[in-house]
Parts: structure tokens; sequence; C-alpha cells
């Protein structure tokens, strides 16, 4: 890998991260188009995984006092079953539908009735949107959104929202990179170098979001949290439609 292109990839890290920081999503969905545009999937996949676990593993540090710990077990709990189903599939997807299902994420969650809309705080919804967003994870990359919309549908105020979602997202992450760097048949391969500075920019990306954090109002948060996943969102159906019409054999 060039150097201009590493400085192009850190540099990435380094801003989406900060993102991500702020509102504990949007910056991970944003990393991995820029990485599949450059990497195979497998490789993009544990790359993206390193990131995403120092960022979120260093924002669970920093906000931990307000982890809803329960909440977070019942999410757990269903993303370890879907874990142990997926290890024994080993699939991994074209990039054409990665993009796609990446996009379509955040709108699962939106679409269903309001009287059956999932709540954090029940045992038997955390289990079952957990165990989806593994599969997600596991088939696009990221669950972000489908978490975002998730938590935020429950009464967490903001800092929750973010804490609870970080300690989830680290432990996800962790599962995605076990499964592209082992487990899959077409396992990736990472330069340690690049590893070593995706953690440096995701500690440093994070640690510089926390007082923009602070000083934003919870509806504030919510308000420019749903309009960045929609917008992100959209670009990549589109960007995943465009592939799977021309790039297609």
């Amino acid at each position: 890998m060039s150097f201009p292109l590493i400085v192009a990839i850190v540099t990435a890290m380094l801003a989406t991260t900060f993102l991500s920081g702020i509102f504990g999503m949007a910056g991970g969905m944003i990393l991995l188009g820029i990485l599949l545009l450059v990497l195979p999937v497998p490789d993009a996949m544990a790359l993206h995984a390193v990131t995403q676990i120092a960022s979120n593993g260093w924002r669970g540090v920093l906000w931990l006092r307000y982890v809803h710990w329960r909440a977070a077990g019942y999410f757990l709990t269903g993303c370890v079953i879907a874990f142990g189903l997926w290890a024994i599939w080993r699939y991994v997807p074209p990039k054409a539908l990665t993009l796609i299902l990446l996009g379509c994420a955040p709108f699962v969650v939106r679409l269903l009735p309001r009287r059956i809309k999932p709540d954090p705080e029940r045992p038997v919804h955390g289990i079952l949107v957990g165990g989806a967003s593994m599969m997600l994870m596991l088939l696009s990359g990221v669950s972000g959104p489908l978490i975002d919309t998730f938590f935020l549908s429950g009464g967490f105020q903001r800092r929750q929202v973010v804490a609870t979602k970080a300690i989830c997202q680290t432990c996800c992450h962790t599962a995605k990179l076990i499964y592209f760097g082992g487990i899959v048949d077409q396992a990736a391969t990472i330069d340690p170098t690049l590893a070593c500075l995706a953690i440096v920019a995701s500690v440093i990306g994070t640690t510089l979001a926390r007082p923009v954090l602070e000083k934003l109002t919870d509806t504030q948060y919510r308000v420019w949290a749903n309009r960045i996943i929609t917008t992100i969102a959209c670009v990549y159906i589109a960007q995943g439609v465009y592939q799977l019409t021309f790039t297609a054999p």
C-alpha cells in the first residue's frame, strides 16, 4: 500500500471517529464505505473492525458511568447466539450486497408499526435486535444504524445512548474481527503498521469529540443523529445499486 493511500486512510479514520465520538454513529458507515473502495471485502472488514474496536472501546471508557448495563446484556446475548450460528455458515458477501444492506439497515426499525417497535429495556426485544445486529454486522460490516435506531427508540438520554452503544459495538466488532480474520475461508490480512495507526487515530478522534457532545442538548442530538443516518444510508443504497447494475459481471 502506497504512503499517500495510507495517509488518506488514516485521515479518514481520524475524521470518522471524531464524528462517531459526537453521535456514537455514522462514522463507521462512512469509513467502511471508503475502505471497500480500496480493499477486498475481508481485508476492509478486518481493518474496519480494528478501528471500531479502538474507537468504541475508548468511547465506552470515557462514558462508562452512563452505560445501561441491563440493556447491553440483553443485546449481547442475542449477538452471541447469532455469532455461533454464523460461524457455521462462514459467508462473505459481495461488495454490492454489502453496500445495499449497509444502507437499508437504518430503515428496518423505523418501518415497524409503533405498537411493536422494540424497547431496549425489554429482554426479548434486546435479544432479537442483538441477533439481527450481529447478522447484519457479518453481512454488511456495520450494524450501527440498526443499533442507533434501537437505542434511540427508548427513553435513554444522549450520553446513555452513546455509552451503551459503544460497549455493544466493541463486542460486535471484536466478533467481526474474529470472523473475517480467521473463521472465513478468505481470511483477511492486515498491515500491522496501518492497524497501529488506526488505533491511534481512533483514540484521538474519539477524545476530541467529547467536548462537542457535552455541548449538545438531547433534542439536538436526536435530530442531527437521525438526519445523518438517513443521508448516509441513502448514499450507500445508491452506491450498491450502481455497482450491482453497472459493474456486475
